[in-house]
């Protein structure tokens, strides 16, 4: 095989973008060979930016026409798992497009359907191109920070007004986005911490519903996270405040790391913290450090990066830098932490993907619909800066 042939599925502005960086030849060894939606003004669109590519309505057609090699899920958040499930059956690779779901029981059963395919199965977490993230993970993993303490990331400046959350008739509900902050704007940020920090044993968490727009679904959440080793996260996140803030700091006993403003703070200590603590015989003394800012020589490749990586996969057996599996971890923190706030409990993770989706259906069922303009959803063919990481 000498180029990959994809079909994308879902022609909004996400997949528009998709497709014009594909079109653009930024993805060497990517063919864009079919699109899918069923809107026909999308499709309408998607023809003239594509004129060789094959339309349909349906995306089980699309599956099954014999012209593509790979799919691209660019839908809203409940119709990633089916879609992915039906496309393996049909031996085809598969990237999607975050999150990977809206409950991790529907994921589950994606990744069991990757596995029994052997295709390659990539997920669109394009925030782990950047070097300071990739930087971060390696002065943690390789244990240069020593015994991890502490996660504490700030991430308030998703800021959206009233009119986005009215742009689609899916915004904003139970029914048709799964969740607010959490399932839209953070699963980037929640993945980093994890891949970064790991997953954690148990967490308490506040979600609050409307609390600075007129929607049904939360716009703020605070989480506390605790791990086997006794080191614990704080994650904060909110669409309601301007100026917002985009500070991730980790700690451990070797060191630390605060990641702002684009660039990484590194403080080493010359020896553990926890050792210092007990041998030192001062009343009052500190451990001696080293201090230095890095700054990254390389650009965040981002989705295009991503849609390389993945065509690489593919055509030459690369490691996927976001592989289609780690999804479920990220959407983990956020169902534990959605069924946490609706409980008032504590949640141990992995999450009972029964308990959450018990409740899940609570909510879905008095979900209430919006009458949008369709016109809102027009397909801009661009990445929009709200997909880019935002110091």
């Amino acid at each position: 095989m000498e180029n990959v042939r994809i079909g994308i599925i879902g022609y909004g502005n996400i997949g528009s973008a998709h497709a014009q960086c594909i079109l653009s030849g930024s993805v060497s060894g990517l063919e864009l060979t079919a699109i899918c939606d069923v809107d026909e003004e999308k499709r309408l669109q998607a023809g003239k930016a594509a004129p060789s590519a094959s339309l349909y309505s349906a995306y089980d057609d699309l599956l099954a026409g014999g012209l593509v090699d790979a799919v691209l899920i660019a839908v809203p958040h409940y119709l990633h798992p089916p879609i992915a499930i039906k496309a393996f059956e049909k031996g085809l690779h598969v990237l999607t497009e975050k999150p990977a779901g809206v409950y991790t029981r529907q994921v589950v059963q994606m990744n069991e359907a990757a596995r029994r395919s052997g295709k390659v199965f990539g997920i669109m977490f394009n925030q782990r191109t950047n070097p300071l993230f990739q930087k971060a993970r390696e002065l943690v993993r390789t244990g240069r920070l020593g015994e991890t303490k502490r996660l504490v990331w700030i991430i308030t400046n998703w800021y959206r007004t009233q009119a986005y959350y009215d742009s689609g008739k899916w915004r904003a509900t139970w029914a048709g986005e799964g969740g607010g902050v959490l399932i839209n704007q953070a699963p980037h940020n929640l993945d980093l911490w994890q891949w970064i920090f790991g997953m954690p044993v148990r967490l308490r968490a506040s979600c609050y519903t409307g609390k600075y727009h007129n929607i049904e679904v939360e716009d703020e959440a605070a989480v506390y996270a605790e791990y086997e080793n006794g080191a614990t996260a704080v994650f904060l996140t909110s669409t309601g405040e301007f100026p917002g803030t985009n500070r991730l700091e980790i700690t451990g006993d070797r060191g630390k790391i605060v990641i702002e403003d684009g660039s990484l703070r590194l403080w080493e200590l010359d020896v553990s913290e926890r050792m210092f603590c007990y041998s030192d015989k001062k009343e009052i003394n500190q451990p001696s450090f080293t201090y230095q800012e890095l700054t990254p020589h390389q650009a965040e490749t981002a989705h295009a990066g991503i849609l390389q990586n993945f065509t690489d996969a593919i055509l030459h057996g690369s490691e996927l830098i976001a592989p289609g599996y780690d999804g479920i971890n990220e959407l983990s923190i956020s169902n534990a932490a959605y069924l946490s706030a609706w409980t008032d409990q504590w949640v141990d993770l992995p999450v009972n993907g029964d308990d959450f989706l018990e409740q899940l259906r609570k909510r879905v069922e008095g979900s209430k619909g919006k009458a949008i303009p369709s016109e809102a959803d027009a397909p801009s063919g661009r990445y929009h800066t709200r997909w880019s990481i935002k110091w």
